[in-house]
């Protein structure tokens, strides 16, 4: 049976490791430099990156050809978890059971800190070395691709652009439809483009890798109705951040909208699809099951 808290320990640990390696002399600054790591190695899930990983080997990929791409994709999400604690935006004061970014520095030195982290991202993804032989074009066509997917994902028509229309919405009564827009490109474009990155770039076919899509975009929103759930009943001390706030800055939510029983069942909706998408895949897929499963029974 598959063992899916190994799974993740092994590749966490990889990941870390790669993150401490990019991270090291990143910057001139040791303030900046200390608070780019104190946010990154705070003690993420690392679903990103893991995914990106994930969805590679699901398609007979190697991990060491991804791992730049899967590390990038954690240093994107931090940056945004950085601004999002912010006083101008969610105004948290913890972050992963730890003082916020801004309460362990200052508001400046956040607002650098994520900004240095994005820009890195593109630097890590954009500075890989092309083998010499008669692949070079096809393996720079593919990290061209991969590194427009992801900027699309975390741009205005992706995070930042959810993240717009979810402070828009605070305070309004949303039909189903607008908020499922705003979860998917909140947080499930992000996630969609970890696990398609990670299939592109371990030579997935177009047929496994529009699966994977459909597997991705089906997760992606299980994990922020998830995270809404988790804000109503979670426990902060396990969680290493305030709930309620969904409530308190009256953000349109499925629990808001559905209730928390209908939400939990709708979450579990979209794991089964999202598994009936991995139907093609034999066992290689198997981490990308295990973690669909997580998601909906994650306590943080």
């Amino acid at each position: 049976m598959f063992d899916l808290n190994a799974y993740l320990d092994s590749k966490r640990k990889r990941i870390n490791s790669a993150l401490n390696e990019i991270l090291q002399n990143s910057s001139d600054s040791e303030n900046l430099t200390a608070a780019m790591n104190y946010s990154i190695m705070a003690g993420g899930k690392r679903l990103r990156p893991v995914l990106c990983i994930a969805a590679a080997e699901s398609v007979g990929g190697d991990e060491k050809n991804v791992l730049r791409a899967a590390c990038a994709l954690e240093m994107i999400h931090t940056y945004s978890l950085i601004h999002d604690d912010l006083p101008a935006m969610d105004n948290d004061d913890l972050r992963r059971g730890k003082p916020a970014c801004h309460i362990k520095f200052d508001e400046a030195t956040a607002i650098l800190a994520g900004d240095a982290l994005l820009t890195l991202a593109f630097q890590i993804l954009s500075s890989i070395d092309f083998p010499t032989d008669s692949t070079d074009e096809k393996h720079a066509t593919k990290w061209i691709e991969v590194i427009n997917m992801i900027t699309r994902a975390a741009g205005p028509k992706g995070m930042i652009g959810g993240q717009m229309l979810d402070i828009a919405s605070e305070g309004k009564s949303l039909p189903i439809d607008k908020l499922k827009k705003i979860h998917y490109l909140k947080t499930g474009a992000l996630i969609e483009a970890s696990v398609c990155s990670g299939a592109i770039l371990g030579g997935g076919g177009s047929k496994e890798i529009e699966h994977l899509k459909i597997y991705a975009k089906n997760i992606g929103l299980a994990f922020q109705v998830t995270d809404d759930i988790l804000n109503v009943e979670g426990d902060p001390i396990v969680m290493g951040k305030a709930v309620g706030t969904d409530k308190q800055h009256k953000k349109a939510t499925y629990p808001s909208l559905l209730g928390i029983e209908k939400s939990k069942s709708f979450a579990k909706d979209l794991v089964n699809n999202a598994l009936q998408a991995l139907g093609i895949f034999d066992n290689k897929s198997d981490p990308l099951r295990a973690v669909a499963d997580y998601i909906i029974e994650r306590k943080k």
